[in-house]
């Protein structure tokens, strides 16, 4: 098995993974994984279909505790706090690593609600005014201000698939989490609204830590610093995205970038 590189100085890293497993009944998806994330950095999960990059991007935030059977064994700890013990309250866990799904899906309110029910939920805001100015920040956070903000009261879901996508970002970011979880974000959207979605996520990159998981080794390569390559449930290598690409350690890594699998 490959030697998994983690994060020299622990102290930069916001996720820490120790021998991590996830089991669905009987079936095992993940195989003891460990590796360490660095804060305030984009880290792609890359991988055949079904290889578990998935999964373990759920496990980060215990969106697995949805699934039926679903059981995580070893340690994961986020900024210190390990997320699996029995006492930790999931909701402000969820709202401290927020997730982005793979089909935009905004509830079926208006612009301004979408963005502000996490805010009210939280009880971050204690006005009006600042509720406003909660929901302004993360639009501009999301570049969907100056497209939305004369249509603040319209339903988001008469938005385009690509501003739907930033809308459920805008929802995400106006908690203000530490990490953003998302799972193929560009899936189901055109060429021209990904770049803008990728463009967004470098910009946020500098406030959060975003952790994507992603078919496309082109959109791994243009915006992770650090990538991490997985196959049948294992994590095969985690390294510098460049050096994924160019000069992988692992063969399987190799034949899987140069298309002989996947």
């Amino acid at each position: 098995m490959a030697m998994i590189k983690v994060e020299k100085d622990h102290q930069t890293a916001i996720v820490s993974c120790r021998n991590v497993h996830v089991f669905y009944g009987d079936k095992q998806a993940i195989n003891n994984i460990s590796l360490d994330i660095a804060s305030r950095t984009i880290t792609a999960f890359i991988g055949p279909s079904g290889c578990g990059k998935s999964t373990f991007l759920r496990t980060l935030n215990r969106m697995n505790d949805t699934i039926d059977g679903c059981r995580v064994e070893g340690e994961i700890k986020v900024d210190g706090m390990n997320i699996y013990q029995p006492d930790i309250d999931v909701v402000p866990l969820r709202a401290k690593v927020g997730m982005v799904f793979q089909k935009p899906n905004p509830f079926p309110k208006s612009i301004y609600e979408n963005v502000a029910y996490g805010a009210k939920i939280h009880g971050l805001a204690s006005s009006k005014g600042a509720l406003d100015e909660i929901v302004e920040t993360a639009l501009q956070g999301s570049g969907l201000w100056d497209e939305v903000k004369d249509r603040l009261d319209q339903p988001g879901t008469g938005l385009s698939g690509g501003q739907q996508q930033r809308l459920c970002i805008a929802r995400t970011i106006a908690v203000q989490p530490q990490i953003i979880l998302m799972d193929e974000p560009c899936s189901a959207l055109d060429p021209i609204a990904t770049a803008k979605i990728e463009a967004l996520m470098m910009e946020l990159s500098q406030k959060f830590t975003i952790i994507i998981v992603t078919h496309s080794m082109q959109q791994a390569a243009r915006v992770s610093k650090k990538t991490a390559f997985f196959h049948l449930g294992d994590l095969i290598e985690y390294d510098d995205t460049e050096h994924i690409f160019t000069n992988p350690s692992q063969t399987k890594t190799q034949d899987y970038i140069t298309g002989r699998f996947g």
